[in-house]
């Protein structure tokens, strides 16, 4: 019983170690920033609402 208590431990830490080291070598969730090269538009969006155009 005591062999399968150590072994939870050791796995729990190894657990642990793997989450930090994939954290630091992640950058702690980090993200390229979003550029926008093109001004925004529509497009082909309708200038009337919907649930007005089928009334």
């Amino acid at each position: 019983m005591e062999i399968f208590g150590i072994a939870l431990v050791v796995l729990l830490l190894v657990v642990v170690a793997a989450t930090v080291s994939a954290l630091l070598r992640d950058g702690r969730g980090h993200t390229p920033p979003i550029t926008s090269d093109q001004p925004w538009s529509a497009l082909d969006l309708p200038s009337v609402n919907y649930t007005l155009r089928i009334f």
